[in-house]
């Protein structure tokens, strides 16, 4: 397994190269409480030199682990861009690394509120009743936040709605 994916444009050839393999998970470098990475990123790509851009298309994927926004449970979702595009300047440069251009692909293919039941393997996905506010019966064990202290600023409608009750 590879560290980077590095391509000479000047030894391609003109009607291009093609470049499969696996990337060490360990490229994706997510803070703490983020997403994980759970493999490698793996990729099937076809390279082409045009003038001075270095054009990569095909496949790459990625597998992580998410929090569920509706359980707050783990799960696995691989992240698949089947039509990838990658365009790079070549510039100056003797070798174009496309390592950094593959991983923000993926990272932007993230889910905006990952949810377990668009998992790899989906899962029954609802909030636990006993976290809904709606309909919450009292008898049950959680907490419910006071209310003194609170931000008063709100106070001053309540006295409005009390003016209007006395007319």
């Amino acid at each position: 397994m590879k560290d980077r994916l590095v391509i000479d444009p000047l030894t391609l050839p003109d009607e291009g190269k093609d470049f499969a393999g696996r990337l060490a998970a360990g490229i994706f470098d997510l803070p703490e409480g983020d997403a994980k990475a759970m493999g490698p990123l793996e990729y099937e790509l076809h390279a082409q030199r045009f003038g001075t851009e270095l054009l990569l298309t095909g496949r790459i994927s990625a597998p992580f682990e998410f929090i569920c926004v509706r359980t707050l449970h783990p799960f696995r979702q691989t992240i698949r861009v089947e039509d990838a595009a990658l365009s790079l300047e070549i510039g100056d440069a003797a070798q174009i690394d496309a390592t950094d251009a593959m991983r923000e692909e993926i990272l932007v293919h993230f889910p905006v509120d990952p949810r377990c039941d668009e998992g790899d393997e989906p899962q029954r996905c609802e909030i636990d009743p006993r976290y809904l506010s709606v309909d919450k019966p009292r008898q049950d064990a959680l907490p419910t936040p006071p209310r003194d202290g609170g931000d008063d600023r709100w106070s001053a409608l309540d006295e409005l709605k009390d003016l209007k009750d006395q007319h």
